[in-house]
């Protein structure tokens, strides 16, 4: 069985570092590759479907709490967890969780070639699903997070506060600035990413598409291709079309 991994890692010499301890320790270990941020990361294990990601913490544009949320919510995309971090106040809660295994930074070979012998032994034992549902559960409640969906939106249209019921909004659009909140009578724009709207959406309602978008399921009217594949989806009653990057392109996989 050949086994790979994507490693997730912001700090180039920390990356390096890791790749290189785990070539030592692990040669059958193919890297097929490594992401700077947590972006990068989803988009390699969406490319390349591997069977270990070894996800920094506390990373740019998603942390790995939020790229190991991503990937469980998508049973195409599930894989073995390790989390690398210097935080060590996160560790009990994954280990409590059930976590394949955790490294604390600075990390020494010693501990790196216990992590590895016990990945072989659990590679064939268990279901990865069943640690991510549970250790993001439990990372998510020791961040903070709340499991409580959106039934508002609040945004300023002029001098008023608009309180726009989310089962109205079609999709969520952002630029650098604001987000595009788009409803069949009107848009507003809040300051609000995308990010940071997601987990407090219905997934089952609201499918993110793009990094950058995210569409109510039930106002799309098709989904075209073109000749290379990409998919695009267009909204009921809108003249704007949204672009559907890998990551999220199983969602229509059979459309």
């Amino acid at each position: 069985m050949k086994i790979t991994a994507v490693i997730a890692e912001d700090e180039p010499l920390l990356l390096a570092q890791l790749k290189s301890k785990l070539a030592k320790a692990w040669p059958e270990l193919e890297i097929v590759s490594a992401a700077g941020d947590g972006e990068a990361a989803l988009e390699a294990i969406a490319e390349h479907r591997p069977t270990l990601a070894f996800l920094d913490i506390q990373m740019p544009e998603l942390t790995g709490i939020e790229v190991a949320q991503r990937i469980a919510r998508n049973a195409e995309l599930r894989c073995h967890v390790i989390f690398v971090t210097a935080y060590d106040q996160y560790a009990l809660e994954a280990f409590d969780a059930g976590a394949i295994d955790y490294l604390l930074k600075p990390y020494s070979d010693e501990r790196l070639g216990a992590t590895v012998t016990r990945l072989q032994q659990r590679l064939g034992e268990r279901n990865p699903s069943q640690d991510l549902h549970a250790l993001v559960a439990s990372l998510a409640g020791k961040l903070g997070a709340s499991n409580e969906r959106l039934r508002f939106i609040k945004a300023s249209v002029g001098d008023k506060l608009r309180l726009i019921p989310v089962e109205d909004i079609l999709f969520f659009q952002a630029d650098e600035k604001y987000t595009l909140v788009a409803t069949p009578e009107s848009d507003a724009l809040i300051r609000t990413p995308i990010r940071d709207l997601i987990d407090a959406l219905d997934p089952e309602k609201f499918w993110q598409i793009h990094r950058s978008a995210v569409v109510n399921a039930t106002a799309i009217s098709s989904v075209t291709r073109d000749e290379r594949g990409q998919a695009t989806v267009h909204i009921r009653n809108r003249k704007e079309s949204l672009v559907v990057s890998r990551p999220y392109s199983y969602l229509f996989k059979q459309m």
